[in-house]
């Protein structure tokens, strides 16, 4: 068991996944601050500086807040809204990238590919 474990914990995927948890909070850091100092400004003054967080209805002797659930749906719009647009503009960036490491293989180069693949494929059968 102690085998497995060590096996287990010690692989490359659990360090990758540590990694990305690490970096993931990081960018939400980013995300939030973003959208909290930034975005949520902005919408504010557009929409004419609408907040939900008054709204409630009592009933009996409960006040039901949905306003507080209204603002928070709407401050998630919003987060992701903003991740989603972040994402995109990275993609972008990354599709520049790739389009610049392509290299152009002259023809001789690339009969010599060809000549490996096909040498390959006879050696696999």
């Amino acid at each position: 068991m102690w085998k497995d474990f060590k096996k287990f914990a010690f692989q490359g995927n659990i360090f990758d996944l540590a990694v990305a948890v690490v970096i993931g909070s990081a960018f939400g850091a980013i995300v939030t601050s973003f959208v909290e100092n930034i975005i949520t400004p902005l919408v504010g003054i557009l929409a004419g500086g609408i907040d939900f967080t008054g709204l409630s209805i009592t009933v009996g002797n409960a006040e039901v807040l949905y306003g507080n659930f209204i603002q928070s749906f709407v401050d998630f719009l919003i987060i992701a809204f903003a991740i989603f647009m972040a994402i995109r503009v990275l993609s972008k960036f990354k599709k520049k990238e790739e389009k610049v490491v392509e290299e152009v293989i002259d023809k001789q180069e690339q009969l010599l590919t060809e000549i490996r693949d096909l040498l390959k494929e006879q050696n696999v059968k």
